[in-house]
């Protein structure tokens, strides 16, 4: 996916890219712009592939800036691993959107219903987990209490 040719100039969609790698709720148009910023070398872009490495709520997005930043030869630190949940008061938010369900809800329509209130928060998780976001959804969803 990696193309490490690198170009001293601004893409023509820089202004498309330069949106798209704050997306909050598309963790792969993020992904996708940081690769495609990461192949022009410019002020510009480092500032913004810098604001991704220390902002993103995905270590993985992170990440990807961080690489490619190195690669121009910036002189960056990754940031750790923030410990703890990506996003506060997550047990809160998943519990509001479960108690907003039918009694006889499904793990399905749990998804569906956070997918739809909170995108933000499904497409964070789904980048962080991975291939193990639905088993990860399922077992929260089953370990929130309704009362």
């Amino acid at each position: 996916m990696s193309n490490d040719k690198v170009t001293y100039e601004l893409p023509d969609n820089f202004e498309e890219l330069k949106k798209a790698a704050f997306r909050t709720a598309n963790w792969r148009e993020r992904m996708k712009a940081v690769e495609e910023l990461g192949q022009w070398k410019s002020q510009e872009t480092i500032e913004i592939l810098k604001r991704v490495v220390a902002d993103d709520a995905a270590y993985k997005i992170q990440e990807a800036a961080y690489n490619k930043l190195k690669n121009f030869g910036e002189d960056i630190s990754l940031p750790a691993r923030k410990k703890g949940e990506p996003i506060k008061g997550i047990s809160k938010i998943l519990l509001r959107i479960k108690k907003s369900l039918p009694e006889d809800h499904t793990v399905e329509e749990f998804k569906e219903k956070l997918k739809k209130m909170r995108l933000d928060v499904y497409d964070t998780y789904e980048a962080e987990k991975g291939a193990d976001f639905d088993q990860w959804l399922e077992n929260t969803w089953g370990s929130l209490s309704r009362k």
